[in-house]
């Protein structure tokens, strides 16, 4: 090969390298259920504190505008600002324990992280269950799950504290928890040695959650929510298309928000996330997506 050849191939190669790199998240094998009997967590996981949230530094690692796993692109967000999302939580534990995460951390089992498909890396969500109401704060460090119909991907000990260990999985509320910026300004040269005091204890404070928005209560009624319409005439559109494929629990729920009408076409209660993961899947088979859990 002649040097003008092998440097353009080298060039070449080097580009495509780039490229993967700006578009890719490492990889995460796919999702299974770990084995319970191979687990000896140090500490019993209900003496764990949850995660305390902290203002960090977007990571150099994890977050390209977008990147592609088992041919689904996903996209990064900007920001983890005001995000809540309803679904199915799943955990992953012995199978990946000390391997690195996605910001390039070692994944510990034993603490309070999360893996998460788009927020951005890292950031503090409180995870809820919506079927026994507890309540967790994990922070979000990895990409995944890589599974269909699921949206966070819990360590072990969050989800020994949620309680669905036995079960794998939970229908979960995952809201973005931001921490308390109550650091001293720049500018205050006038402070008083007591007030100076008083504002070194506030920053030590300052990674406390915003409790502003307290968890949903317990044992919620659940449904699959299979779409929302400002206009009456589409949400009957959709509710006819889901009688005439069978689905015979289906109904819509009306209501106002933001002092506007919306119409929620709704199918169940939904019992268990076997039921849940039944009803989405169906649902896809007739051309309805995005489809999720929601509850009033």
């Amino acid at each position: 090969m002649s040097p003008y050849r092998r440097l353009g191939t080298l060039i070449l190669a080097a580009a495509a390298l780039l490229a993967c790199g700006c578009s890719s998240a490492p990889p995460r094998r796919p999702h299974a259920p770990p084995a319970q009997s191979a687990l000896t967590p140090p500490v019993a996981p209900e003496s764990v504190a949850d995660a305390l949230p902290k203002a960090e530094p977007r990571s150099a690692y994890g977050n390209p505008p977008f990147y592609d796993q088992f041919g689904k692109r996903y996209v990064v967000l900007g920001s983890s600002a005001n995000y809540i999302e309803r679904g199915v939580a799943s955990w992953y534990g012995p199978g990946f324990h000390a391997e690195r995460t996605s910001t390039h951390e070692p994944y510990d089992m034993y603490g309070m992280t999360a893996a998460h498909k788009t927020l951005p890396l890292p950031c503090y969500v409180r995870v809820t269950n919506l079927q026994n109401g507890r309540s967790v704060v994990v922070r979000v460090n990895d990409r995944g799950p890589f599974v269909d119909n699921r949206i966070i991907d819990l360590s072990y000990t969050a989800a020994a504290k949620l309680d669905m260990l036995r079960n794998g999985t939970a229908m979960v509320e995952v809201r973005t928890v931001d921490p308390v910026d109550s650091a001293p300004q720049a500018g205050s040269a006038t402070l008083t040695a007591a007030a100076m005091l008083n504002a070194v204890t506030a920053s030590a404070t300052a990674a406390t959650p915003v409790a502003t928005i307290p968890p949903p209560p317990a044992n919620q009624i659940l449904y699959v929510q299979a779409g929302a319409f400002a206009d009456r005439a589409n949400a009957d559109r959709l509710l006819t298309k889901l009688k005439n494929s069978n689905f015979n629990n289906a109904f819509i729920r009306g209501g106002t928000i933001g002092g506007r009408s919306l119409y929620r076409v709704r199918l169940g209660p939904v019992p268990d996330v076997a039921e849940y993961d039944r009803l989405v899947a169906a649902l896809e088979s007739i051309g309805v997506h995005d489809a999720h859990l929601a509850f009033d």
